[in-house]
């Protein structure tokens, strides 16, 4: 039986998965109607055939110090990864997020492939499918990316072929579906012989190339130094010892064109706008605890996708984290906008998401107390993880049912006990929070005064527009309805005449 070692990527989100705290990416796609168990099943057995993980399990080293490997499950069965559950009767959006909350509360089986998918056949008048991986077989993108090849318009048969191994791994797919972003710094991948001489024909033939690349690495370096010295995250309700149970919550939709519309009169993104109604909200529920607020800052991990184009549709995990201070203590909305908007500005161009990305390969090679150790301190250094998935902006199906939503979350390692995932799909946007209970039993507050956060910048908004008018406007058109109503006079005379 074949074996391949995991990565060191890999084997650092192993050794920070504890019974405390699953590195487990969750997925939910809500449907408009009932779904056939049975054309779903025949529909993701299509999906992860290009996928050896989908089957695989994976088996500790017989050495200390060596890698977990990858090796077929031979007793792989797709009934014991494709669920059928029931929630109590109506089926409410509550019951949903109960479920949710236990299953990211519940460990995977690794004694079986690490993925399991649960099909909520009672959820309202349609139904509901959950996701849950592990995070060694892909990171959130990757996930949303292969998640999202099941909701092709395709005829799957009711009973599939043998499992086969695809040499390109359905990438068409998966690039039609979600755009991803390339690092703008030094390339993550490994150089072979060939690539490093291009690379030296290219610094000997181009003027100012070497040079380029001498400061990409001493940026790279500073970046690098900047992360391992970072003060650590002040203390608030949200930092603490995290319990095993776990608490999810989502938002109802915000629509894509009227948040644009919002970051436009604040010359700011959509995503500048959520995250300075994020930050309101957190500030808010850390007040209403009655702790001090004012002046705080804290910081939110942000997921980087650095997965270059040409590998779009793979799974596994090639991200960065980027490390964003959030300034909770500023009540005044734009003048918190502002200060969030230069924040995401400096990160843009920061090489942070490639310094931390060697980090996390470097630990997977270290032994596991110095790897404990470096991860307790990078946790120390933020609050909560953030991350932002692009979704496809139109209609889709899944087996012929319409998508009526999708959301997702991923976990947020370590010590870090507060996750807020924002999900784009067909013209609307949410907010989705998981949360430790014993830090924030009640999330959905969270999600009320996000939202409430969010309508107050949307009537600043609306105030500035209306202030920016010409103050000759409303003259003239008191002088056009003054000339209507003449024009209207004269005619009724000339009748009369």
């Amino acid at each position: 039986m074949s074996r391949k070692k995991i990565s060191l990527y890999d084997q650092t989100l192993l050794r920070v998965d504890q019974s405390n705290n699953l590195m487990m990416v969750t997925g939910l796609i809500i449907l408009g109607a009932p779904v056939d168990y049975e054309r779903l099943k025949a529909a993701v057995v299509h999906s992860i055939q290009p996928y050896r993980h989908f089957r695989q399990r994976l088996v500790q080293p017989l050495l200390p110090f060596m890698r977990p490997s990858w090796e077929d499950d031979p007793s792989f069965n797709i009934d014991e990864h494709l669920k059928r559950v029931q929630i109590p009767s109506p089926g409410t959006e509550k019951n949903l997020q109960d479920l949710i909350s236990v299953l990211l509360s519940t460990k995977l089986d690794f004694s079986h492939p690490l993925w399991e998918f649960y099909l909520v056949e009672n959820y309202g008048k349609g139904s509901a499918l959950i996701a849950r991986f592990h995070h060694t077989i892909a990171d959130g993108m990757a996930a949303m990316q292969w998640l999202l090849t099941l909701t092709e318009p395709a005829s799957y048969p009711a009973h599939q072929a043998p499992f086969q191994d695809a040499a390109q791994p359905g990438k068409q797919a998966a690039e039609q579906t979600v755009k991803t972003r390339q690092s703008g710094s030094l390339n993550i991948k490994k150089l072979g012989i060939k690539d490093f001489w291009e690379e030296g024909k290219m610094m000997l033939g181009t003027p100012g190339y070497a040079r380029r690349r001498a400061r990409q690495g001493l940026d790279l370096v500073e970046a690098t130094g900047r992360v391992a010295i970072r003060w650590p995250d002040p203390a608030t309700v949200f930092k603490g010892p995290l319990g095993f149970e776990k608490r999810a919550a989502w938002s109802q939709p915000l629509d894509l064109k009227e948040v644009k519309s919002v970051g436009k009169v604040f010359n700011s993104t959509i995503n500048d706008i959520l995250l300075s109604a994020l930050a309101g909200a957190l500030g808010r529920y850390i007040a209403a605890q009655g702790r001090p607020v004012k002046n705080v800052t804290i910081r939110g991990f942000i997921p980087v996708n650095l997965r270059p184009l040409e590998t779009n549709g793979e799974l596994g995990n090639q991200f960065g984290l980027v490390f964003l201070s959030l300034p909770i203590g500023i009540d005044d909305p734009v003048e918190r906008l502002r200060r969030i908007k230069r924040n995401m500005d400096d990160l843009k161009t920061s090489p942070e998401a490639v310094a931390t990305f060697g980090l996390v390969n470097l630990l997977g090679a270290t032994p596991p107390r110095i790897e404990e150790i470096a991860i307790k301190l990078l946790d120390s250094k933020g609050t909560l993880l953030i991350t932002n998935v692009p979704g496809p902006q139109k209609q889709l199906t899944l087996v012929g049912v319409p998508v009526i939503e999708i959301m997702g979350w991923v976990p947020q390692t370590g010590r870090v006990g507060v996750g807020a995932s924002i999900v784009s799909y067909n013209g609307v946007v949410r907010l989705g929070m998981a949360t430790d209970a014993g830090l924030v039993p009640d999330p959905d507050t969270i999600v009320g005064l996000f939202l409430s956060e969010y309508e107050a910048m949307k009537s600043l908004a609306q105030k500035a527009q209306a202030e920016r008018q010409s103050p000759v406007q409303p003259m003239l058109t008191m002088l056009d309805e003054a000339m209507q109503t003449l024009d209207e006079l004269l005619a009724e005379s000339g009748k009369d005449s």
